[in-house]
């Protein structure tokens, strides 16, 4: 039986490490075999997860001597960590290492949607030539806002000076003397809705924002302007995004993020004649840079952990 079990993809580089030391199962598969995932975990020390991994009393029971879960990446929703505490089994994630991917998303999909000529192709292949339908808008001069402010948001708005956005952000959570308010204007919720022209979300997916953006925010928003989402899909009430999409009062959204991932049949069917909407599988945070030190990263923490243990 194994002492660490993988249950993702990960860089290759990090797991010979681990394996240097320890016996590893490494099946990239096993995010969506449950049981397949407690028959390898009695006699496990470690369990290394992504996001699509669920982690919970039933996961942890059949791992009697775990002493840590590594997770590749930053998320933690997708692992009660309630019943992590109850069995005593410390999560490590990833902090910090995907910060730069994530923000160059949130900037490259903001930019394409002020454009708006990267919707073209089948015009273009269909022996159209539509300039005049794609006039799009310069990102000089807009205003950017952030709803969350931690690493990642604060990484956009770095970046956002290049292009001489305005940036403003809410984040209750960040405090009012901290240095990155230097980078953005720091203002109440109401306010980043209503000031925005592009939205771009970077808070984790808890009781308090599953849905916080949803018809009645939408409204509030100036008309036409965009929403980026890279952070989790219930901060955003899909089926309240298409009809706003449809009406035409967001002018455009890109989502890296869904409630239900992959999508089910039904949901890829509600998104299949939305107009603007630039839809990625939850890989912001995926470069070969960001995966190597996210891979990185999480190898050693579980091996500090280990070795704690020890």
């Amino acid at each position: 039986m194994p002492d660490i079990v993988i249950t993702e993809f990960m860089d290759e580089g990090p797991v010979e490490e681990l394996k240097a030391k320890y016996d590893v199962h490494w099946d990239n598969t096993l995010c969506d075999k449950p049981d397949e995932i407690k028959k390898l975990l009695p006699e496990a020390r470690a369990l290394i997860v992504r996001n699509r991994t669920k982690i919970n009393d039933d996961i942890l029971s059949a791992g009697p001597g775990l002493k840590v879960i590594g997770r590749l990446g930053v998320g933690l929703d997708n692992i009660d960590l309630d019943a992590c505490e109850r069995h005593g089994v410390p999560v490590c994630p990833a902090t910090g290492s995907n910060n730069v991917s994530v923000a160059e998303y949130a900037i490259c999909t903001s930019l394409m949607l002020l454009r708006g000529c990267f919707f073209a192709k089948d015009e273009i292949l269909a022996g159209k030539w539509p300039r005049n339908d794609y006039v799009g808008k310069e990102a000089r001069g807009r205003t950017l806002g952030l709803l969350g402010f931690g690493m990642i948001g604060q990484a956009a708005a770095r970046m956002a000076r290049g292009f001489e956005m305005k940036t403003i952000a809410h984040d209750p959570f960040v405090p009012a003397d901290a240095e990155g308010w230097k980078l953005a204007q720091s203002v109440s919720f109401d306010e980043l809705v209503s000031r925005s022209d592009i939205l771009s979300v970077h808070v984790p997916l808890l009781p308090e924002t599953r849905g916080i953006i949803n018809a009645d925010v939408m409204a509030k928003m100036k008309k036409g302007s965009y929403l980026v989402n890279t952070a989790r899909g219930g901060v955003i009430d899909e089926d309240d995004l298409i009809a706003a999409l449809k009406s035409r009062q967001i002018g455009g959204a890109a989502l890296d993020v869904f409630a239900d991932e992959p999508l089910s049949a039904d949901a890829a069917a509600k998104f299949a004649d939305v107009p603007n909407l630039i839809l990625t599988p939850h890989i912001s945070g995926v470069t070969d840079e960001s995966s190597k030190a996210i891979s990185a990263i999480t190898v050693a923490n579980v091996l500090r952990e280990l070795g704690k243990a020890s």
